[in-house]
C-alpha cells in the first residue's frame, strides 16, 4: 500500500509541475507569447537569450506579455545552478518568465558528467525542449531563436 501512494504522489506531483507549464493562464491579457530558444553553449547566445527576455518584459510590461526560455542540448547550461546569470534568471523569474529544462539533455549529460547536474531553482523539467516548443507554438506562441 505505501509503494502504491508512494507512486500515487509521485505522479500527482509529476502531473501537477506538467500542468503549471503546460497552462501558464497567469497572463490572460498578454499582448504576445513568445518563447525562447536556447541550444547554444556559448555564453553571448546566453546572455542574448536573457537580454530579449529582458527587452519584452520591458517593451509589454509583466502583464501584457507571456515569455518562456526553453533549454536544451548544449544551452541547457544556461539553467545550470552555478552559471553566471544565475541573478538575471532570479530576476526574470519574478517578472514572470518561465524556464523549461529538457529531460533528455538532463540524462544526457547526467551520463557525460557522471552525476546529474544542478539546475536553477527556476528550471522546470519537461520530457523534451522541442516537444515543449512546439507544444507552445500550437498554443499561439512565436517562436524567437536569439
Amino acid at each position: 500500500m505505501k509503494k502504491i501512494m508512494l507512486v500515487f504522489g509521485m505522479l500527482l506531483c509529476a502531473a501537477c509541475t506538467q500542468q503549471v507549464l503546460a497552462a501558464p493562464g497567469d497572463k490572460p491579457f498578454a499582448e504576445e507569447k513568445i518563447v525562447l530558444q536556447i541550444s547554444d553553449p556559448n555564453p553571448f547566445k546566453q546572455t542574448l537569450v536573457l537580454n530579449v527576455a529582458n527587452n519584452l518584459i520591458k517593451h509589454y510590461g509583466t502583464d501584457k506579455v507571456d515569455v518562456e526560455i526553453v533549454a536544451f542540448g548544449p544551452g541547457l547550461r544556461l539553467l545550470f545552478k552555478s552559471n553566471t546569470n544565475s541573478g538575471r534568471i532570479d530576476g526574470l523569474s519574478g517578472n514572470g518568465v518561465r524556464f523549461a529544462a529538457c529531460e533528455n539533455t538532463i540524462a544526457a549529460m547526467s551520463k557525460a558528467l557522471g552525476e546529474k547536474p544542478a539546475l536553477h531553482s527556476s528550471a522546470t523539467p519537461v520530457s523534451a525542449g522541442v516537444v515543449r516548443i512546439i507544444e507552445l507554438q500550437n498554443k499561439g506562441y512565436k517562436l524567437v531563436k536569439p
